[in-house]
């Protein structure tokens, strides 16, 4: 699993983590079942605080994508279709929202936005 941090990024590290980890197991990089390095162990990797780690893990396990076995380890928590797919959703319009926010002031209207959209979305190149 190689998680890269930046720190010339306005996210947190934790949040780093978090989001990279998310995407791993959305992609099925991870599978479910899969074991996470320990806390310490991943601390210990990136050179960072294991509290640091811990909020990440912590992050993850509230939003359902691992679950922790007390001496165990941490581990990819079996996929829930629904919630994945509200995960992507949340991510969209993130993304989106940034594009409509490019295209107000750089003066490109809703409809060209959505022509552009729709384009990329069946493949097609401008």
């Amino acid at each position: 699993m190689e998680i890269i941090i930046s720190n010339g990024s306005s996210k947190p590290i934790y949040e780093q983590i978090t989001a990279q980890i998310k995407n791993m197991i959305m992609s099925g990089e991870l599978q479910e079942g899969s074991m996470l390095p320990s806390m310490r162990l991943l601390a210990k990797e990136l050179r960072i605080s294991v509290i640091t780690t811990k909020r990440a893990y912590a992050d993850l396990e509230r939003d359902g994508f691992i679950e922790t076995v007390a001496g165990k380890g941490s581990f990819v928590a079996k996929k829930n279709v629904e919630f994945i797919r509200e995960e992507q959703l949340r991510q969209a319009e993130e993304h989106l929202q940034k594009a409509v926010d490019l295209a107000r002031s750089g003066g490109i209207t809703c409809e060209e936005l959505g022509e552009i959209l729709n384009m990329l979305y069946r493949g097609e190149s401008s």
